[in-house]
């Protein structure tokens, strides 16, 4: 079979390739590279600036050079740093696509989260799963591939990006825009471990995503006599209560279904003896092809105007829905090699969140998210993969190389 050679490298050196992982997982997790925008870089000490994902490519770029990768690094900020490596010269590309920042621990850890333990087969540490974890496997199906001397067809990559976790409004895309705007980042095909699901589902399609931010405009007034004023925290209530009973128009998706609205913040009023003269909430909307920003403000806009008053809109961030066919090659590679690996075929979903996938896919380059880890270990306290997993997924990923690219 086309993977014999692949699995019988990781059949006689299981233990080894595990081990492989875990060493260089140890120095990535270390490596801090947490980012939390601007103002909550007071909960990352000993950072300069958000990500400084320059970190992890100075541990990354050694490791695949002494592999004989063609190491790239291409930074438009220099302590924030994206590297390409490619294994072959010739033929089309399949890249996979790592993030290398990291969310802030957070509250909740039973031990040191800048270091990996281990505990009943799982590795423990911020990173581990989000996307430290994948990036070592990913290192180590190229190490296999190129020891067990598998001449690909094509080329394998792997590119280490910047700034996936956290953006501020406005500022320039560090890391995959800046790669893919350009062309330092331009495969055939990519795979974006970022998603869970223990391998058991294919990430082919994404939610797009709307950021508004919703001001009611009132009348500051004394609180002793309210009637003066007009209260803008009042008039938001209500609006809100419309919105509720208030559906967005659209078609429901064969994958991705409905979209989801979600009021996640309130700001309004100074003082309890203050009428607010302002109160502003800003709302996350996950939207599906065939809807558009613009028509989702519509209905922001139409629910406003049966209120009255004064109201202000801003659409704050905004990215498109994207999705690849079901059947699309890339897929059914992933597939037939997960199925070699670990017996199963991974089903394609559709999911509201967004990885590096919805980049790729918008560029014209078809992507897929796939990746070991169950996908309630994202950004939580004591994150935590099997060990195991990692490297079943280095060698899924070993094998979707030579089954997509052919082997010479």
């Amino acid at each position: 079979m086309v993977y014999d050679t692949v699995r019988a490298a990781f059949a006689r050196g299981r233990e080894r390739h595990a081990r492989e992982i875990l060493d260089l997982l140890g120095p990535l997790v270390a490596a801090r590279t947490a980012n939390a925008g601007r103002e909550g870089m007071a909960v990352c000490p000993g950072q300069e600036v958000p990500g400084e994902e320059t970190r992890v490519v100075e541990i990354v770029r050694p490791v695949l050079a002494s592999l004989g990768a063609d190491c790239r690094v291409h930074a438009l900020d220099p302590r924030r740093a994206n590297l390409v490596a490619t294994l072959g010269d010739q033929g089309p590309v399949l890249a996979v696509g790592c993030h290398a920042d990291v969310v802030p621990p957070g509250d909740g850890w039973e031990a040191d989260p800048w270091t990996v333990t281990e505990r009943d087969g799982f590795l423990v540490g911020r990173g581990v799963l989000d996307d430290k974890g994948p990036l070592a496997a990913s290192v180590v199906a190229m190490r296999v591939l190129v020891e067990s001397g598998v001449r690909l067809a094509g080329r394998f990559q792997l590119a280490v990006i910047a700034s996936e976790e956290h953006r501020e409004e406005g500022e320039p895309d560090p890391g995959i825009g800046y790669l893919l705007e350009t062309g330092a980042l331009k495969p055939d095909y990519a795979i974006i471990p970022d998603v869970g699901e223990n391998m058991r589902r294919i990430d082919v399609a994404e939610k797009g995503r709307a950021v508004f931010r919703i001001t009611a405009v009132g009348r500051q007034a004394h609180g002793s006599t309210p009637e003066r004023g007009v209260n803008a925290v009042t008039a938001m209530a209500r609006f809100i209560s419309r919105m509720e009973a208030s559906t967005l128009p659209h078609e429901v998706h064969p994958v991705l279904g409905s979209p989801t609205v979600n009021l996640g913040i309130i700001q309004g009023g100074a003082a309890a003896n203050i009428v607010p003269g302002e109160c502003t909430t800003t709302w996350d909307v996950r939207y599906v092809p065939g809807q558009t920003p613009e028509g989702v403000l519509a209905t922001f806009r139409a629910v406003a105007s049966d209120l009255g008053g004064e109201w202000r809109f801003h659409v704050a961030d905004a990215s498109l829905p994207h999705a690849i066919p079901a059947d699309h090659p890339l897929v059914f590679a992933v597939q037939r090699s997960t199925e070699a690996v670990l017996g199963f075929q991974p089903e394609p979903f559709g999911m509201g969140g967004g990885t590096f996938a919805k980049a790729f896919n918008l560029g014209g380059i078809p992507a897929i998210g796939f990746g070991p880890g169950d996908e309630d270990q994202y950004h939580v306290a004591n994150e935590r993969v099997e060990w195991r997993q990692l490297v079943d997924f280095a060698e899924v990923l070993a094998c979707v190389a030579v089954d997509l690219l052919g082997v010479r």
